[in-house]
Formats: structure tokens, sequence, C-alpha cells
């Protein structure tokens, strides 16, 4: 390993390509939720009115297969392929995705359309989940003296996508703009990754420099009980964090009047500026004491966000939703990253690899959820084609809290894991005092 590697200019540049790669994968976020609807109704209505919400959480689960499954294998190979080759792999899945999603437009909608949309939205979820399985050990690696915070405000540029992707989406329907120039922006980014990917030098991850080998690492993680309990917890704080991300512009449009992008840009600014105080919470609270304390606000945030009936009342209950996730992700990878070090990007990938499954099996339950609802509110499918427009708003607000309320309950479920890991922690602490 050359000095280079870990020069201040190579470290820096490093760490801004990794910020850039997660503003990519949050921005990826925003246009999906921006576009969703869009999909339901200018393609997927058309194609089959009884399953169409079913197939939007079809297709946004693809997204979330694709995260999952790179991240299954992927985290065991990087150190073979290198970070280098699978951020470029990662940001072509964004350019090519985002294209297919665009040439499904073009067409009558019929399955093929389906079809492409699907295969668009899977790449993404495959340049996600490569973004997460190079840029969550490389920053461990060069930041080792302080993982947990580094990687709180590496991902903090998730919420920032969020943000600058649903501002952008905000203007182009303000000016009228085809909600297909969504996929457009998201291109871009990925584009400047690669530039950026071609300039840096990249070392080998923590466990390669530790000299631990491949089996070692395989028999770190078979020989670590606890790392499963932080695996299951890992499945249940995603799921709080991103499914209702993902399904927000849809449902709060539908209960509350207003277009719910502008809650997801209100909720992922807390959760960017908070990310930046991780470290001195973590030291105060540790890791499961703050994750404890975000359940806390979490489960209730999510509750009044399924029933609120008013702009006022929903930007309260997405500030207590806003708090209690905000330190949900980067916090697991740390805790994690910093109690099995041996595990290397292999235990920091399973993490997310947990996190992509939950996702991808409760999307598409909510999708059938709210397509059940509908069609119990309106009678029956027939009785729900013949609604008038008054009328379906009122079927279609039903049927967005029933199916965005069910996610309420995840965080209560992690309540008293996270309660049991703190006092412990908490003991071992004053035993050692």
């Amino acid at each position: 390993m050359t000095g280079s590697v870990y020069s201040d200019t190579n470290r820096q540049l490093l760490f801004v390509l990794s910020n850039l790669a997660i503003f990519t994968i949050g921005l990826g976020l925003a246009v999906r939720a921006l576009i969703a609807g869009d999909l339901q109704a200018d393609l997927f209505d058309q194609i089959d009115v009884a399953r169409s919400a079913t197939m939007v959480g079809e297709v946004l689960a693809a997204t979330f297969a694709g995260f999952a499954i790179t991240l299954l294998f992927g985290s065991a190979i990087v150190d073979l392929v290198g970070m280098r080759s699978v951020l470029i792999l990662s940001a072509l899945g964004y350019v090519v995705g985002s294209v297919l999603v665009l040439m499904a437009t073009l067409i009558d909608p019929s399955q093929l359309t389906y079809q492409l949309v699907y295969a668009g939205f899977l790449l993404t979820g495959l340049g996600w989940g490569g973004v997460e399985v190079a840029t969550n050990p490389l920053v461990a690696t060069i930041y080792k003296e302080e993982k947990t915070h580094r990687l709180n405000i590496l991902h903090a540029w998730w919420p920032a996508g969020i943000v600058i992707g649903g501002l952008v989406g905000i203007l182009l329907t303000t000016l009228d703009i085809s909600w297909k120039a969504n996929l457009i922006v998201l291109m871009m980014p990925a584009i400047l990754l690669l530039v950026l990917v071609t300039r840096a030098e990249f070392p080998v991850t923590e466990r390669v420099e530790m000299g631990v080998s491949y089996k070692e690492m395989f028999h770190q993680l078979l020989r670590s009980p606890g790392f499963f309990i932080w695996f299951f917890c890992m499945m249940g704080t995603v799921t709080a964090e991103l499914a209702p991300s993902q399904w927000v512009d849809l449902a709060l449009t539908n209960i509350v009047g207003m277009s719910g992008i502008w809650v997801l840009i209100y909720v992922n600014s807390i959760i960017f500026a908070g990310r930046h105080f991780a470290g001195s919470l973590v030291n105060r609270f540790s890791t499961p004491g703050l994750l404890f304390l975000g359940c806390l606000l979490a489960a209730p945030g999510l509750y009044l966000l399924s029933i609120a009936e008013t702009p006022l009342f929903a930007f309260f209950a997405a500030t207590l939703w806003a708090i209690g996730v905000c330190y949900f992700y980067p916090t697991m990878l740390g805790a994690v990253a910093e109690r099995y070090p041996e595990g290397g990007a292999l235990m920091i990938g399973l993490m997310g690899f947990a996190g992509g499954l939950a996702s991808y099996s409760l999307l598409p339950w909510m999708g059938a959820l709210f397509d059940q609802a509908k069609l119990k509110a309106a009678g029956g499918l027939d009785a729900f084609n013949a609604l008038n427009d008054d009328q379906v708003t009122a079927v279609i607000r039903v049927a967005s809290v029933e199916s965005f309320q069910i996610v309420a309950f995840i965080p209560l479920i992690l309540l008293p894991i996270f309660g049991l890991l703190w006092a412990r922690e908490n003991a071992k602490a004053t035993v050692n005092e």
C-alpha cells in the first residue's frame, strides 16, 4: 500500500466521493417517491387498475431487492474486485436503470411497460447496494478512530439527496415540466461519481489491513451470536425509516390533501442536521441508548402521521418521526463496525442486507393492503370504477391510512430489545469502574 492512499488530500477525496455516492442514493429515493403516483396514474392504472398500487409496491420493492442482493454477495467479494470497481458499477446502475424507466414511458402501457420499470428500479437498487458495499467499509477504514461519528456524517448525505431531489421535483412540477425529467436529474450525480472515482486511490478494507483471512472473517460471523441480534434489529430500524419514506408522498397526498413530498423534505432536513451530532450523543447515551430513544419517538411519530388530517399536524408528527429515525441506519452500522472489526465488509454488508430484505417484503404488502382497502371501502371493483372524483378521493384516503399505519408498530417491537442492550452495557460499564 502506498503512502498516498492515506494522504490528507486522498482521504478527503475518498470521503467526498463517498458522500456524493450516498447523496445519489438519497436522490434516488426522492425520485422514486416523487414519481410513484405518476407511474400509477400514467402507466399502471392503464394496465390493471385493481392492482395498480400493488404494482407500485412491487417496483419499489424491486429497488430493495437489488439493494439486498448486492449487499448479500457484494460485501463478501468487495475485497476481491475492489471498492473502485464496485462504485463504477453502482453509478452505471443508476444511469442505465433511469434510461429503462424512461423507455417504459415511450411505449403503450402493457406488461412490457411494467417489466421495464421493474428492471429499471432493480438496477438502481443494485447501484444503491453497491454504494453501501463500498462506502461503509471505506469510511470505517479511513476513519478507524471515529467510525460511528463519520458513518453518521456520511449518511447525512442520504437525506441531503432526498431534500434536493424533492425540491427539484417540486420545481419541475411548478414549471410544468414532465415528471420524467426527475430521472434525468438522477443521472447527473452518478456521472460525476464516475469521474471522481477514477481520480482517487483506494485502500484495502480494515479487515485486510488487520491480516484477517476470508476464512477467519466467516468464522467471526459464526462465533458472534450477538451480531444476529443487531441483524434482526436492523430489519426493523430500516423499515421504520425507509418504507414510510417511499410511501409518504402517495399516502399523505391522499390523507392530508397536501403534497407529501414537503413532509419528506422537512423530515430529511432534520435528519441531515441531526446526524452531524451523532458522535457526542453516542458518547453520552451509547449506541443502544441512542437507538432506544429513537424508537421512543419514532413509534408515536409514525402513528400520528397515519392519522394526520391537517398539514400542521402532519409536520408535528413528522418531527417526532424524523428525530426518532435520525440515527437508526448509520448508528446500527457503526455499532457492528466497532464491535466486530474482524467481520470486515461482510458483517457491515449483512446489516444493509437485513434492511433491504425487510423493506422488499413490506412494500408490496403495503401496496396490497392499499388495494384491498380501497376496493373494500368502495364496495368492490365495479363500484370503485363507478365512483366520481370526490368519492375516489374519500376511498383512497381510507386506504392510505390503513396501509401506512401498520409500520408504526415496528419501533415498539424494537424498544425492549434496545432497552435491554442499553441496560446491559450500563451494567458492564459500572462493573469496569
